[in-house]
C-alpha cells in the first residue's frame, strides 16, 4: 500500500484554497506497546553524535556535510521504491563523497522500532504501510525533527522561491499538529473515494449513483449479472472510512467529522453517523458485498475487483499502481466521491476526501538530519516530481510537474473528482492523530465487525463511541484538536 494522487496546477486545480483544513494520510497501522514505550523513553540509549555541519552556500542552503553518510529507509508498497532511488542518485551526484545507504521494507515498525529505542534511527524514513509508526506518538514524544528549515530553504528549481511556496495547498498544514513546527512531509497526494471500472458500470447501463437508493439499484443490477456491488479490504477494514467518512461529512456537515476527530463526547452518536452506518449495513443485509470479503486483505480484494467480481471498492489513488498487474488494459479506472443519502444532505454530491499521503519523516536523533532534509528538497523538485508521477501514476506534493505527461485513467478521474469537489474537500485527522484508535478499534473492532454482519449499526456506534471516549480520557497519549 501507499497513498497518493490529486490535482495538478495546469489542469485548473492548483487552487490555493483547495485544502485549508489540513488532512490525513492514507495508510496507518498500530504501534506496539514496546514502540510506545521506546518513544516514551525518548530513545536516549545508544545514540551517536550528529555529523558536523557543512558550509552553507547557494547550492547547499541546508549546510549539508558533503562527506557525511546518509541513511534512507523507504516503505516498499504501492509506489515501489524506484522514484526514491532515482532521487537518491541525484543526491549522490551532488555529494559524491557521501556514502548513501538505501533500504526498503514493508515492515517499517518492526525494522525501525528497535533503532528508535536505541537512539540510532535512519536520517530519512518513508513512514507508511500496514506497519506505519504512530505519528501522534512520534510527535508527542519529540521523536521527529522540525522540517521548517527545509520549507524555508530555496527550492531546487527557483532559488527565489522557498520550498514551502512550491507545494500543493494544505501540504504544510497537514504536517503540523499543534503550532508552527512541521513534523511530516507528505510526499504523495491522494484522492480517496469509491473506485470502479467505468467499463463495468457502462455494461450495466448505469451511471455512478448520487443517492443511496440509486446505489442500491446499481448494486441490484450488478447482482443480476453475477457481480457483487462492493468489496473491500476485509482484513484491513480501516479502508472503509475512505468512502464512509466523507459520506458522513456530506450527510451531516463538515463539523460532524471535526467533532469525531476532536474526540468530543457523543460525536459518533450524531444522526448522520447513524444514517451512514445503516446505509453501509444495508449493503451487507441485501447481499451486495462480495462473498468472503471479510477474509480478504487489500491485495486480494483489489484483485477480485479488477477481475470483475465486484463493482465498487473504497480505496486511495495508489490503487492504480498497486493493482496494475491484475487490471485489464480496458478496465477504464475511475473514482467518484461517495454516494450520499438524498437531497437533504448538508454538503453537495462531489464532497470527497483528498489529502497528502506517503509521509516522510526525519528523526530528531538521526545523525545527518540536514542530509535527510536535502534529500526531501531534491524530491520536491520538478524533475523528481515528474519522475514520481510518471512512474507511479500519482501526483506529488509539488504543485506542478505534469507538463508533457499523459495522465492515466485513474489520475484523470481523480483530477476530475477534485475539480468537481471544489471547496468540498474533507480531511479527517483520526488517521494520523490516533492511529491505534482508527485502525484496530474503529476499523477492525467496529466497522469490520459491522460489515461482516457481527454487529448492528447501533451496536457498532456504541462500541466505537466507547473506544473514542477511552482515547479522550487516556492521559498517556497526546490529544489534538482542529484549530
Amino acid at each position: 500500500m501507499g497513498s497518493t494522487s490529486a490535482h495538478s496546477g495546469h489542469e485548473g486545480l492548483g487552487r490555493r484554497d483547495l485544502i485549508k483544513r489540513s488532512a490525513a494520510l492514507g495508510l496507518i497501522a498500530v504501534p506496539t506497546m514496546s514502540f510506545l514505550s521506546a518513544c516514551a523513553s525518548g530513545g536516549d540509549s545508544g545514540g551517536e553524535e550528529k555529523v558536523d555541519k557543512g558550509k552553507k552556500t547557494a547550492e547547499n542552503p541546508l549546510a549539508v556535510n558533503e562527506s557525511a553518510p546518509l541513511e534512507i529507509v523507504i516503505f516498499d508498497g504501492g509506489f515501489g521504491t524506484k522514484y526514491a532511488e532515482d532521487a537518491k542518485a541525484v543526491y549522490e551526484q551532488k555529494f559524491p563523497d557521501a556514502k548513501v545507504k538505501f533500504s526498503s521494507t514493508q515492515k517499517i515498525q518492526s525494522v525501525l522500532q528497535p533503532r528508535f529505542n536505541q537512539g540510532t534511527p535512519p536520517d530519512l524514513i518513508d513512514n507508511s504501510g500496514a506497519e506505519q509508526m504512530d505519528m501522534g506518538v512520534l510527535v508527542g514524544k519529540k521523536q521527529l525533527a522540525d522540517l521548517t528549515p527545509l520549507l524555508d530553504a530555496p527550492s531546487v528549481d527557483d532559488p527565489n522561491k522557498k520550498v514551502r511556496d512550491t507545494l500543493r495547498p494544505g501540504i504544510v498544514e497537514m504536517g503540523q499538529f499543534d503550532g508552527d513546527p512541521v513534523w511530516i512531509m507528505y510526499y504523495a497526494y491522494t484522492v480517496y473515494g469509491v473506485w470502479y471500472s467505468q467499463k463495468a458500470l457502462d455494461s450495466l447501463d448505469a451511471t455512478y449513483p448520487e443517492t443511496w437508493d440509486d446505489m442500491l439499484a446499481v448494486c441490484a443490477k450488478a447482482k443480476k449479472k453475477g457481480m457483487a456491488g462492493w468489496t473491500y479490504a476485509g482484513k484491513h477494514p480501516y479502508y472503509i472510512p475512505f468512502s464512509l467518512y466523507p459520506m458522513i461529512a456530506k450527510v451531516g456537515g463538515r463539523e460532524t467529522l471535526d467533532a469525531i476527530d476532536n474526540l468530543e463526547p457523543n460525536a459518533w452518536k450524531h444522526p448522520a453517523v447513524k444514517t451512514c452506518f445503516e446505509a453501509y449495513y444495508e449493503l451487507y443485509k441485501k447481499g451486495y458485498i462480495l462473498e468472503g470479503t471479510p477474509g480478504l486483505d487489500h491485495i486480494q480484494s483489489q484483485t477480485a475487483w479488477t477481475e470483475g467480481k465486484a463493482l465498487f471498492i473504497p480505496n486511495g489513488s495508489w490503487v492504480e499502481n498497486e493493482a496494475a498487474k491484475t487490471m485489464p488494459k480496458d478496465f477504464d479506472l475511475a473514482v467518484s466521491a461517495p454516494t450520499g443519502i438524498d437531497s437533504s444532505d448538508k454538503m453537495p454530491f462531489g464532497t470527497i476526501w483528498a489529502s497528502g499521503g506517503e509521509p516522510f519523516i526525519v528523526p530528531a536523533k538521526s545523525k545527518n538530519p540536514d542530509g535527510g532534509m536535502e534529500q526531501l528538497r531534491i524530491m520536491l523538485s520538478e524533475e523528481s516530481s515528474k519522475n514520481f508521477t510518471t512512474s507511479v501514476k500519482s501526483l506529488s506534493a509539488f504543485n506542478g510537474g505534469t507538463d508533457g505527461i499523459e495522465l492515466t485513467p485513474g489520475l484523470k478521474s481523480g483530477v476530475a473528482a477534485l475539480e468537481k469537489a471544489g471547496e468540498n474537500v474533507v480531511n479527517p485527522r483520526l488517521q494520523d492523530w490516533y492511529v491505534a484508535l482508527q485502525k484496530e478499534k474503529i476499523g477492525v473492532g467496529g466497522l469490520g465487525e459491522m460489515m461482516a454482519g457481527r454487529l448492528t449499526p447501533a451496536e457498532a456506534i456504541k462500541k466505537i463511541q466507547g473506544y473514542a471516549d477511552e482515547a479522550a480520557k487516556d492521559d498517556s497519549i497526546q490529544h489534538y484538536k482542529h484549530q
